[in-house]
Order: C-alpha cells, then structure tokens, then sequence
C-alpha cells in the first residue's frame, strides 16, 4: 500500500515537471530589448523598452524595474515607465522581464540605462533654488548665484506644469540684495484637484556658461497664504470675539490660524493657536462663508487691545504646514488713555525748567542779598564821619599838582626860545 502511494506522487511530480507551466515559471526569461532614454518638458524622464526575444509562449511577461539604490521598485505589463525628477544629476532605471507579478520570483538580466550627466561645471550652477506658491496666484523662485559665476551673468528661469501646452519663460527677473528672483502667474489648472500637480523649473543662463538647475515643485508644498482681513472685534460676556475673513482662493478647513492679543496695561502678548475656529454666538448668524470667528478669554475690557492674525496652510489638505502668512493689520479694542495731557506735559517741563534757570540767574545777585544781608563796613562809617577834611586835603593835593604841571610847560617854553636865538 505505501509503495503504491509513493509511485502515484512520483508519478505526479514528474507530470507537473513535464508540462509547460513549469518551465515558463522555473527557466529565467531572456533581457528586455532597446531600452532608451528621453526627456520631455523639462524634468520628466521616460524609459521605454521591448520586450525579450525568446520569451516562453505560455509566460504572460511583467517587467521589473526600480531606480537607484532600488527605490521605487515596481512591476507591471507596460514597457514603458516615466518619472519627473531633477536633472541636476544622472538618473538610471534598471529593468526585467519575468512571467509573474510576485517580486520573489527571479526576473531575467537587469538591462540599465541612464541619463545623461548635466553639462558645465558644478560650481557655476545657481545655488538655494526655492520656490514659494503665494496665495495660490503667483509663485516666486528665488536662488542664488554659483561660486564660479560672473558677477553680469543674465540668468533666465524657465517653468512647465501640466496645464501649459508648452514651456515658458519667466519675465519677472529681479534682485533682491544677493539673491536672484523671479515671479509668474500661477492659477489656470485644468481642474481644482492638484494634489498630482507640479511646476518643473530650471534656470540657466542663454550663453550657456552656467550648469543648469532643476527643481520640481509639488503644488501641494511650499503654499503662503495671504494675510486674512480683520472686520470686527466686540466684547460680550467679559470674553473678546475677533472676526475676520480668510484670504482669497483658500477653504476654511484647510487653514491654521494664530491670533495674538495686546494688553496696553500688561504690556505683554498673549498667542493663540487656532484649528478651528467658530463662534457659538447669535452675533455671527448668517454670516457668509470665509468669515471666520474666535473667542479670546480673559481679556480685560476696561483696557486697550490690541489683536492681529496670521495664518498657514494644515496638512488636511497640504503637505506643507511651515509657512505663515504676514500679520494682519492690527485692529484695537477697549479704552485708550488720551496720550495729549502726557505728550502735553513731556512738551512742556522741558521749557518750564529752562525758564526757572533763567529767572534764577537773573535774580540771583537780589536772592543773594534777601537770603544773606551784607555786614556793616566799619570803614566807611569812619569815612563818613570825617568826609569834610579828607575833601580839603583832596582839593590841596589836586592844586600842587596843577602848579608843578603848570611851572613845568613854562621852563619848557623858554628853553625853546633861547635855542632859537642863539647864533647859528
């Protein structure tokens, strides 16, 4: 009975050994054929190949292919595979052919092919090449020049995405301080739904000194919101209720918001972050869509108020949360303090102390004698007392005096007189 059962197993090994469905799994199929290379727009890379000669008759053929390192491994029926990448570096595609779709199973030779390197030297190529997608209307790229790159080098930037039939070129060019930039209008998409969108950019310069530069920009990244608009402000139950409208072009749930509110009597500043912001308040019924609420606690009415918004892109709808849009004008609540009495007063000490000192100065020598009164001089009581005689004396001294000028002139008259006379 065993031998038995053992020859029946024998027997059906060597049928499924024998049938054509075990040599197309179990052979390994021949390499694929005229594997090429070629890019279209600006970054989209496409490989196309034909299929193995030779391959088994009973092999339904997949194709697997992966990148570099083995990244993006795949297997499929088309003899084709494509992939927007940057071309700032070569990018190869390594591809074979098998009879299923299971990864273990070992496909045929890997045939490899790859771009060709970009042309200049590395150092030329612009450096820091980043593109922001403002308010979903315009995108701004902006990078900076290469380390070996003359100082009048014209640099043009030109972009693609799918919407466009063909690729332009940016017009926009600008400097601002070192870094370069330049601005495009960004809005007709063939649909709402961009999530599969990007903008391929490359800058280059027409003379062709200067390596060129790739980037691919995802339309779900790299988004700046505009600032929203502040329309009220109101207190109501001792809380604060701010309520603005969204920037244009965005979706309430797609937005993350950060209120901040200044105290003028503490002198400090309060940040509020915000997912969601709604008001349960019968002030806001029937307000439109875009008009947004939120309620601050704790915010003294008696004070002045100070409240500003900004707000960014969340990751329900965008891949990138990172970057804020510029603050809001500021719009104020609760009492202000009229600042004229102060400014008034700051104006004023100034000149109230000036003239003080000038008064003081004035009258210092009467303020010196109020405060301190001059003693009695013992010598000019006794001049007084005897002011008769010291005037005779005076008056006798004074005539002496006259008759010895007087004697004087005369001598010198005649002496003058007797040497003209003399005999010559």
């Amino acid at each position: 009975m065993m031998r038995s059962s053992r020859n029946f197993l024998l027997l059906l090994v060597l049928l499924w050994a024998a049938s054509p469905h075990s040599w197309a799994f179990a052979d390994t199929q021949p390499p694929v054929t005229n594997l090429s290379v070629s890019v279209e727009n600006l970054c989209t890379v496409i490989w196309t190949w034909d299929p193995p000669e030779g391959a088994s008759p009973n092999c339904t053929l997949r194709y697997f292919s992966h990148f570099d390192n083995k990244q993006d491994k795949k297997i499929a029926p088309e003899t084709h595979r494509s992939k927007e990448v940057p071309l700032n570096e070569r990018i190869c595609l390594q591809v074979g052919s098998q009879c299923s779709t299971n990864e273990s199973d070992n496909p045929s030779i890997l045939v490899e092919k790859c771009t060709p390197p970009p042309e200049g030297d590395p150092e030329s190529a612009v450096t820091e090449l980043q593109c922001v997608w403002h308010n979903l209307s315009y995108m701004k790229c902006t990078w900076l020049p290469g380390r070996k790159t003359s100082p009048d080098t014209n640099y043009t930037l030109y972009y693609w995405h799918s919407s466009l039939g063909k690729i332009l070129q940016c017009e926009d060019i600008y400097r601002e301080g070192q870094h370069i930039g330049c601005s495009f209008a960004l809005t007709n998409l063939k649909d709402s739904s961009f999530e599969q969108h990007s903008v391929q950019i490359v800058v280059k310069d027409n003379a062709g000194k200067i390596r060129p530069s790739f980037n691919i920009v995802p339309l779900t990244s790299h988004v700046k919101p505009d600032p929203p608009h502040i329309k009220r402000l109101f207190f109501q139950n001792g809380n604060l209720y701010v309520q603005w409208t969204n920037p244009q072009n965005f979706y309430s749930r797609c937005l993350s918001y950060q209120v901040e509110v200044n105290n003028s009597q503490t002198e400090t500043s309060d940040i509020f972050y915000v997912e969601e912001a709604k008001c349960q308040n019968s002030e806001f019924e029937g307000n439109l869509e875009g008009t947004i609420c939120f309620m601050v606690p704790g915010v003294l009415p008696d004070t002045l108020n100070t409240v500003r918004i900004r707000v960014r892109t969340n990751k329900l709808c965008y891949e990138d949360d990172k970057l804020w849009s510029n603050w809001s004008q500021a719009m104020s609540i609760g009492e202000n303090t009229d600042p004229t009495f102060y400014v008034s007063m700051l104006l004023a000490t100034p000149v109230i102390v000036a003239g003080a000192i000038i008064v003081l100065l004035l009258y210092l020598k009467r303020l010196k004698i109020i405060i301190f009164p001059p003693i009695p001089d013992p010598g000019k009581i006794f001049k007084e007392m005897f002011g008769d005689q010291n005037d005779d004396t005076l008056h006798w001294k004074k005539y002496d005096i006259y008759e010895k000028q007087t004697k004087e002139e005369t001598d010198s008259v005649v002496l003058i007189e007797n040497l003209k006379r003399a005999p010559q």
